[in-house]
């Protein structure tokens, strides 16, 4: 439940500029996780964005019908696509970069740098040992 109620202290910081952009949650998870990987096919990108694949399937239509983000054929596989961060996904991303980092630092100053950076790295140990053992 901490982890959760933590989610959600730090996610109401964000909704106001998502709201403003008619952008829900996952779809930003979406949009974030393939600006900063590249292309990937559909179940990775869930895996990826933490969202279930019947739930990423709208919002990939979602995503589409915006064109910020585009679907291609994986060359000599019809059956399978790739799914990439269009222009003007990466438009979008970089237009709330700097409310984003502005965002991320007045969480870091409220609570130190030395902290936040703790917290970080007890996350990612959390995260890597759950991901080793499953």
């Amino acid at each position: 439940m901490a982890l959760l109620r933590a989610r959600e202290v730090i996610m109401a910081h964000f909704r106001p500029m998502l709201a403003r952009h008619d952008i829900t949650e996952q779809q930003w998870r979406v949009l974030r996780v393939l600006a900063e990987t590249g292309p990937l096919e559909a179940t990775e990108l869930a895996n990826r964005a933490s969202i279930l694949p019947p739930s990423l399937t709208r919002i990939i239509k979602a995503l589409e019908e915006r064109e910020f983000i585009s679907r291609n054929k994986v060359k000599d596989d019809g059956r399978r696509a790739l799914l990439a961060i269009s222009p003007t996904g990466l438009a979008l991303i970089e237009e709330l970069a700097p409310e984003r980092a502005a965002i991320y630092e007045a969480i870091e100053k409220r609570y130190g740098a030395a902290e936040h950076e703790r917290l970080l790295d007890m996350l990612d140990s959390l995260i890597q040992s759950e991901s080793t053992e499953g």
